[in-house]
């Protein structure tokens, strides 16, 4: 294969791979009824006008699976990241007491686990569209190519190497839905 085939199978590649960790960030937003400090990363709050990540002004803990300890390094922070867990409709009701904020985690109900797994189905879908798009680029560099006088031979293998990634990036997709939905649903 040429050069320039391998180059738009590894371009194709990269982007595919980034496509995966991005739906494994977003599974890993999506709690399963443990606590994890990364429940709170979507947060961001008003730290002395500079609008900042919770992370970067707290230090976040889970010191059991059903409850998160928020301890920000300025005790003037409280009432801001209290105000700002409320607004950011997690459904957590932290419980300040002047030097913590203690987040207790609520059990997971039937209705919102299957919420929760049609949210993930949701993203693993949006990720198979990412990758579908990538294929299509890909494919349409591989046209250009061999319009570019590149033998149709590697082109033709380019394109099916191609597909392989692709057919292999979505059995990815499918494997890490079908481990979250298991992690979901069990109680």
């Amino acid at each position: 294969m040429t050069d320039d085939c391998l180059l738009c199978l590894e371009e194709a590649r990269e982007e595919m791979q980034n496509a995966l960790s991005h739906l494994e960030r977003e599974l890993h937003k999506i709690r399963a009824g443990k606590s994890s400090p990364d429940m709170l990363d979507s947060i961001k709050i008003d730290y002395y006008g500079v609008i900042t990540p919770l992370n970067q002004a707290a230090n976040i803990s889970t010191p059991d699976p059903r409850q998160i300890i928020v301890q920000p390094w300025d005790k003037g922070l409280l009432d801001t990241i209290d105000k700002a867990i409320q607004a950011a409709n997690l459904g957590f009701n932290p419980v300040n007491n002047g030097e913590v904020l203690r987040i207790v985690v609520p059990a997971l109900t039937e209705e919102r686990r299957k919420d929760l797994v049609k949210q993930a189905k949701s993203e693993a879908e949006n990720s198979k569209i990412s990758i579908r798009n990538i294929r299509r680029t890909a494919n349409d560099q591989a046209k250009k190519l061999k319009n570019e006088s590149t033998p149709e031979d590697d082109v033709k293998k380019l394109e099916n190497d191609i597909q392989e990634l692709t057919n292999d990036h979505a059995k990815k997709i499918d494997n890490l839905l079908e481990a979250k939905e298991k992690d979901i649903m069990t109680v």
